[in-house]
């Protein structure tokens, strides 16, 4: 057995630093145990509540391939089950990463370091911001190979750049570079290779200056904003705003705004 770790954690006080370590697989997304590791990794971040920010990344020149493309290849695991069983392997599988980082409370930035393709690409749209490497591309690749997104891909990617973008990238699978994707909106900065990981960092910094418990409800008021009525929007806004108004750091950030 492997005692080489999935997912590298490491903090650095408010902010942590997770990052897909399967290099030999490209850093593919749909081995059990990342899946569990990246489950016990929301489940421990949304405990502690000293955590503001989290920045995703993958080790070496690649965020991550997505899929094991050699274990399609050679009908292994999920990939050499009967279909039923793989609906259900699917279900029980890599589904439980968008899960996982749907109900994670943290603020999640993607350190996109190099190519994200398919399931890996997917991966990069479930984060709530992307900064991406010169060196990075994207592809949404799954129709080349005869697939399609099995991992919620079509739900996220056209809510970071739109219908018509999540179409054109899903229909040919062709990849776009890091200065198209800040162009369509998937990420939001592309900085040098070597100043990826700071830039990201600088970020987590500007976030996590800001009181933890409104930066998670805020995040969650967006999240629900996404699918929500305004009506709906306008209910949890004014349930969650009470909560903020109580909490003591909102008065002492109150004090200190007063002598500006």
């Amino acid at each position: 057995m492997s005692t080489v770790k999935p997912l590298l954690i490491e903090g650095h006080e408010a902010i942590q630093t997770w990052t897909i370590n399967v290099p030999d697989a490209g850093n593919a997304i749909t081995g059990a145990d990342l899946i569990a590791a990246v489950e016990t990794a929301v489940d421990a971040a949304n405990a502690d509540t000293g955590i503001g920010a989290i920045i995703l990344t993958g080790s070496g020149r690649i965020f991550s391939a997505g899929g094991n493309v050699k274990e399609m290849a050679d009908r292994r695991g999920l990939f050499g089950a009967d279909p039923l069983d793989q609906r259900y392997g699917y279900i029980d599988g890599i589904q439980r990463i968008p899960r996982a980082l749907g109900r994670l409370e943290v603020p999640l930035i993607a350190a996109v370091n190099g190519a994200a393709i398919g399931a890996g690409c997917d991966l990069a749209a479930m984060c709530d911001i992307r900064i991406a490497s010169e060196q990075a591309y994207f592809a949404e690749s799954f129709v080349q190979l005869g697939l399609v997104p099995g991992d919620g891909g079509s739900w996220f990617l056209q809510r970071a750049v739109g219908y018509e973008r999540a179409a054109e990238m899903t229909f040919t699978g062709d990849r776009i570079d890091a200065a198209t994707a800040h162009r369509w909106g998937l990420v939001s900065q592309v900085v040098a290779h070597d100043d990826l990981l700071s830039a990201a960092q600088e970020l987590a910094e500007r976030i996590v200056k800001n009181p933890p418990k409104a930066l998670r409800m805020a995040k969650r008021l967006l999240q629900e904003s996404r699918t929500g009525s305004l009506e709906s929007t306008l209910g949890m806004a004014a349930a969650m705003q009470p909560l903020a108004h109580g909490d003591p750091e909102h008065q002492r950030r109150l004090s200190r705004w007063k002598t500006r």
